[in-house]
């Protein structure tokens, strides 16, 4: 597991102004330590799809958001990610739990199907991912930011278990 300090670390060293999303149980200590921090401003939202409107208006106005939700949210907030974020060009970085990456069956197979759709999924939307499962992947937040302003649009970080 990720260390949640080392998370927020990351994503203040790319000088972020907004951490925006849903939090759940992998997300809950990175959350956490945001609302704690006075440089950053969280906007929690009750649907994932507004996450990617806020942000693209945040950037529109001047700020740097993150995105931060579960991988579920991300599939239900198909038309908002492409109708904002992607299709305005907005070089955003969006951290997605992956939810159910663990949960397999004696045979490999996810138990959770929504780990089953992420990957495939990303891969249709053009969104380039790398994963983070431990410290030692704490640099892609960094490759995110760089894809991010390479290419003016989304990247995204899928958080591989629960951040402590």
């Amino acid at each position: 597991m990720a260390s949640a300090q080392k998370i927020v670390d990351a994503l203040k060293k790319q000088n972020i102004t907004h951490a925006v999303g849903v939090p759940d149980n992998g997300s809950a200590r990175i959350y956490e330590l945001l609302r704690e921090d006075k440089e950053v401003d969280v906007i929690t939202v009750t649907r994932e799809g507004e996450a990617f409107a806020i942000a693209a208006g945040l950037y529109i106005g001047g700020k740097k958001p993150v995105i931060i939700i579960q991988n579920t949210g991300f599939l239900e907030s198909g038309d908002a990610f492409r109708g904002t974020v992607y299709n305005m060009q907005i070089p955003v970085v969006v951290l997605i739990g992956y939810r159910g990456y663990h949960n397999r069956d004696a045979d490999g197979n996810w138990v959770d199907s929504v780990a089953t759709f992420l990957e495939p999924t990303l891969k249709a939307w053009n969104l380039p991912y790398k994963m983070l499962e431990t410290d030692a992947d704490i640099e892609n937040i960094e490759w995110a930011y760089g894809k991010s302003t390479e290419t003016s649009l989304p990247a995204a970080v899928l958080l591989i278990g629960h951040a402590k």
